[in-house]
């Protein structure tokens, strides 16, 4: 890739960076084929909607939290402590965040 990315590339490898994923993972969060995916950034194109939908999908944001200037952890109603299980949580993969939701439910019913 000798040139510089579109914003929206930019902005999903911000998103993807900060989890420390990588493009595979990306794909596979995401439920997109990591092929096109690939194609993408190599062809320097914009995904479409749908396909950008998908993407923020697998990231644990919404459409607008991905066109938004502001920090997605603004949490103004949680603990310190609330703040810290939401990041972490937004880093991790559908599977782990699956065994989280079961895990936190059963202690819900204690």
């Amino acid at each position: 890739m000798s040139q510089t990315l579109n914003d929206i590339l930019l902005e999903i490898d911000k998103h993807r960076l900060k989890r420390s994923w990588s493009l595979y993972k990306l794909a596979k969060e995401s439920d997109i084929q990591y092929s096109s995916l690939h194609s993408m950034y190599e062809k320097n194109t914009q995904p479409t909607i749908p396909t950008l939908s998908k993407i923020c999908a697998g990231l644990g944001i919404s459409l607008s939290d991905f066109f938004s200037d502001a920090e997605v952890t603004n949490y103004y109603h949680c603990t310190e402590d609330e703040l810290e299980l939401l990041t972490a949580y937004r880093a991790m993969d559908k599977k782990d965040k699956k065994f989280i939701r079961e895990l936190s439910e059963r202690f819900s019913q204690k």
